[in-house]
């Protein structure tokens, strides 16, 4: 089960890697990538920039604090954390009626749940 947590959080913290992109690039030509990205088009540009420095931290947090045994608490928070972006990301694509591309907010919060579930519990770095 250590493996999967392992494997899991690397996951999500290469997705959060690639969406901290937000923090770089315009609102506009984030929009125009395609039909998954238009939801960006609600939020203003601090808030784009604000959500990627979040997915940059979350994805260093999944991964440094336990690689380094430094603070390894943090993993489990900042996969907590990684449930409340996904679940909010999916809550603003269906205000907007996005349902067709809603699939992969879904899945990135049930692999956070996972990994939160599993660092806090059975497979704690404290225990």
């Amino acid at each position: 089960m250590n493996l999967a947590l392992w494997i899991t959080a690397g996951v999500l913290s290469l997705a959060c890697l690639a969406g901290s992109a937000k923090m770089f690039v315009s609102r506009e030509k984030l929009a125009g990538i395609g039909p998954s990205t238009r939801v960006m088009e609600d939020f203003s540009p601090g808030a784009l920039k604000a959500i990627g420095a979040v997915e940059l931290l979350a994805a260093a947090g999944l991964i440094l604090p336990a690689a380094l045994d430094i603070a390894p608490v943090l993993v489990p928070l900042a996969a907590t954390g990684l449930v409340m972006l996904f679940a909010g990301a999916a809550l603003a694509r269906l205000r907007r009626g996005e349902r067709a591309t809603i699939a992969g907010d879904l899945v990135y919060l049930v692999l956070a749940v996972f990994v939160a579930w599993g660092r806090f519990g059975p497979e704690s770095f404290t225990g």
